[in-house]
């Protein structure tokens, strides 16, 4: 994480932290759950050398941006709005947007909402869907997915945020690395979500403890409330 500078700026109500490296057309890197602006600690250097102004922030509710407690502060307008308001502050009209996961989705409103604000847009792991006419999106999950599923649990506030409590920080990153198919985002009858995953005993080639470690005090110190509260919002969304 060397050369990467770090502070945070003031945008749509909040302070924002953000990462940066480089001088030109700026890039915004948008992290998704459970993540933080270090998901892109490669990337930011790859940017820089191509010559961008790479940025990643920290999103509202994540790391050391500031997290609102309602998740009522955490609808798609203010999400979006966080990104304007980001793109102002740095003193431009328009950026680069590479999104994941939460991240996707927030690029994709920003460019419906703002899209003179886009110069163009990469995003991963989640495709632009368009509004359900007939059913809430947590009707729907449920109805597909049983009560089970992971977005169904963690609708009620404080349940998710108390069955993480029972493991480390650590821990918990470590179990959602393994999530990667429809068949492990949903949890047993009467089982909480997180108790379903499994502790890999050995990680991924692209991370590393450190670097797990680091994210992982940053959500001790933040909590998972403010990541949480993103799902809390889908409803108020639709």
């Amino acid at each position: 994480m060397a050369d990467i500078t770090h502070r945070r700026v003031r945008t749509n109500g909040i302070w924002m932290h953000i990462a940066e490296k480089g001088d030109g057309p700026l890039a915004l890197l948008v992290h998704g759950f459970p993540e933080i602006w270090s998901t892109w600690k490669h990337q930011i250097h790859g940017l820089a050398e191509h010559g961008y102004h790479a940025v990643a922030l920290d999103m509202r509710g994540y790391g050391d941006s500031d997290c609102p407690a309602d998740p009522a502060s955490y609808t798609i307008l203010h999400l979006v709005g966080d990104l304007v308001g980001l793109i102002d502050a740095l003193g431009q009209d328009q950026a680069y947007v590479v999104g994941h996961d939460w991240g996707a989705e927030v690029a994709w409103h920003l460019c419906l909402l703002r899209s003179d604000r886009v110069k163009a847009l990469v995003n991963l792991s989640v495709p632009y869907r368009p509004r359900s006419p007939q059913l809430k999106p947590t009707e729907y999950m449920a109805a597909e997915h049983g009560d089970g599923f992971y977005i169904t649990q963690f609708q009620e506030p404080g349940r998710a945020e108390k069955s993480f409590a029972k493991y480390d920080c650590l821990t918990v990153l470590k179990k959602f690395l393994w999530v990667n198919g429809p068949d492990l985002l949903a949890a047993p009858p009467g089982v909480e979500f997180i108790d379903s995953l499994e502790t890999p005993d050995s990680l991924p080639l692209w991370t590393t403890e450190e670097e797990l470690q680091y994210r992982a005090e940053k959500f001790r110190s933040s909590g998972f409330t403010g990541a949480l509260n993103y799902y809390r919002s889908m409803d108020r969304n639709w």
